[in-house]
C-alpha cells in the first residue's frame, strides 16, 4: 500500500507537467485539447445498457482489438462496448474502425478519485486492458468496485519485465489483481506469471485474426498494377528512421532502378515533417492525402492517410517494417504477412518477438542488422518476383495457421463473467 501512496503522490507532483504536455501535444494534434475533463473522470453521456469496457491505449491496440470487439458485440449483444484510449490518434482510429457501434472516451489519468469516478459512471461488468497496460490505482479501484479485469493480447518483453521487477511493491499487487491474463506466447506467459499474475492462459496474438480490408487491398493491387513498376514500402516509420533509410537508398542508387519508394510514417502528426524531408530528396513528391498519383520519374511517394495499411501493403512488392531500426521494438509485421507481402525487419522487434520468430522460421520475413542491409535486401527482393511470391505465400500460411486467438479470449471472458466476485 505504501508503494501505491508514494506513486500517487508522485503523480500529483507531476500534474503540472502532465497538463503542459497535453497542451503542447495539442498544438499539432488538436484532439488532445478536446474532452479534457474525461481525463480526470468526468463524463457526460450515461450508458443505457450494461457496459463491457476495453482499453486500447493508441492506434495499434485499437486496430488489434477489432476481432475481439466484434466478437464481444455479438456474444454480449445486450451490452454496450466502451472503448477507451489515451492518444488523439488512437481516439480517431476508434472512430474510424468502429464508428457509432461503440462508446468512446478517454481513460482517466491514474489518480484515485478520477478512476473511481470513471468506474462509478460506467459501472462496467468486465474490463479488458490491451497488451501491457498496468495502472496500479485503476486496478486497485476495479478490485474495490468488483470489476474483473482481463489483460488481453498480453505481452511482456524482457526489458519491460526488468523494469517492473524494480518496483515489486507497486507492480506485483497490480498484476495479482487481474482476473485473468491472455498471453500471446509461452515466453510472455512465463514473464507475466513471474510478475505476480495468476490465471495466465496462452491464447495467441489477436492480430493474426485481423483480415485485411478487402476493398482497400483490391484498390492497392490495382494501384500497383497501374503504376507498372516495383513498389518498396517503408511501413510505419518512426522519428529518425526516414533519414536512415533514405541515406541507405542513396547508397544503393544503382539497385533502385525504377522502384517507387512509398513512405508511410507511423504517426500522423509527422506527415508534414516527413513530406519536407522527402522533398529535399526529389523534385516531385506525390501525397496520398492529396489524391496524387506518382509521376513516371518520381522515386518517392508519401502515404499520409490513416486507416489504409491494407492499401499500402497490397500496393507494395516488399515492405520494410519501421520502428525496428531504433530501439523501439518494431511495428506490426503481421499486417504485411496477412497481405502476402514479404517483410524485411531491422534488429529491434521485441514488441513482436514471437511473431518475428514465426515469420523468420516460415520464410515470410528477413531480418537485417541495420538500415543499409535492410534496404539492400528489400531491393534485391523487388528484383526477384518468384522469391517475393514464395515469401508472400509463406506469410499468408503463417497467419492462417495462427488464427483463433479471438475465440480463446472470448472463452476467458465468459469464464470470468460467470465466476463469483473475488474478495
Amino acid at each position: 500500500m505504501i508503494w501505491r501512496i508514494a506513486y500517487t503522490l508522485a503523480l500529483y507532483a507531476a500534474l503540472p507537467l502532465i497538463l503542459l504536455k497535453l497542451w503542447w501535444r495539442g498544438r499539432r494534434e488538436p484532439g488532445y485539447r478536446r474532452q479534457v475533463r474525461e481525463r480526470f473522470g468526468e463524463y457526460k453521456s450515461v450508458p443505457e445498457r450494461p457496459v463491457i469496457w476495453l482499453h486500447a491505449v493508441s492506434v495499434g491496440e485499437a486496430r488489434g482489438a477489432e476481432p475481439l470487439v466484434r466478437a464481444l458485440q455479438t456474444e454480449f449483444a445486450d451490452h454496450a462496448v466502451l472503448v477507451t484510449c489515451m492518444t488523439a490518434a488512437g481516439r480517431e482510429t476508434v472512430k474510424q474502425v468502429y464508428g457509432e457501434s461503440v462508446l468512446l472516451a478517454w481513460l482517466p489519468y491514474d489518480f484515485p478519485r478520477a478512476v473511481q469516478r470513471f468506474l462509478e459512471h460506467y459501472r462496467p461488468r468486465l474490463g479488458l486492458l490491451m497488451e501491457t497496460e498496468i495502472w496500479p490505482n485503476l486496478l486497485a479501484a476495479c478490485r474495490d468496485y468488483a470489476v474483473p479485469v482481463v489483460l488481453a493480447n498480453a505481452r511482456l518483453s524482457e526489458t519491460s519485465a526488468r523494469g517492473y521487477a524494480r518496483w515489486p511493491g507497486l507492480s506485483q499487487p497490480a498484476f495479482a489483481g487481474l482476473a485473468a491474463v491472455c498471453a500471446q506466447s509461452e515466453s510472455d506467459a512465463a514473464r507475466l506469471a513471474a510478475q505476480g499474475a495468476s490465471r495466465v492462459v496462452i491464447t495467441g496474438n489477436l492480430k493474426f485474426d485481423l483480415a485485411p480490408d478487402a476493398a482497400r487491398a483490391a484498390e492497392g493491387i490495382a494501384w500497383r498494377r497501374a503504376l507498372g513498376r516495383p513498389v518498396l514500402l517503408l511501413a510505419s516509420t518512426r522519428e529518425g528512421e526516414e533519414r536512415l533509410l533514405l541515406e541507405a537508398l542513396r547508397g544503393a542508387v544503382g539497385a533502385v532502378g525504377e522502384t517507387l519508394v512509398l513512405v508511410v510514417p507511423r504517426h500522423p502528426q509527422r506527415f508534414d515533417e516527413v513530406a519536407r524531408l522527402l522533398r529535399a530528396e526529389t523534385q516531385g513528391l506525390g501525397r496520398r492525402s492529396h489524391g496524387e498519383t506518382p509521376a513516371a520519374g518520381e522515386r518517392l511517394y508519401l502515404g499520409d492517410t490513416l486507416g489504409e495499411m491494407a492499401f499500402y501493403f497490397a500496393a507494395a512488392d516488399v515492405a520494410v517494417i519501421g520502428g525496428s531500426f531504433a530501439p523501439l521494438g518494431g511495428q506490426n509485421l503481421i499486417e504485411g504477412c496477412a497481405a502476402g507481402t514479404p517483410v524485411v525487419l531491422g534488429p529491434s522487434m521485441y514488441n513482436f518477438a514471437d511473431a518475428t520468430r514465426l515469420a523468420l522460421e516460415s520464410g515470410a520475413a528477413l531480418q537485417c542488422a541495420n538500415a543499409a542491409a535492410a534496404v539492400r535486401a528489400a531491393l534485391a527482393l523487388c528484383a526477384d518476383p518468384p522469391r517475393c511470391q514464395r515469401m508472400g505465400e509463406a506469410g499468408k500460411r503463417l497467419c492462417a495457421a495462427h488464427r483463433g486467438a479471438t475465440g480463446r479470449h472470448l472463452e476467458v471472458c465468459r469464464r470470468v463473467l460467470r465466476a463469483p466476485a473475488r474478495d
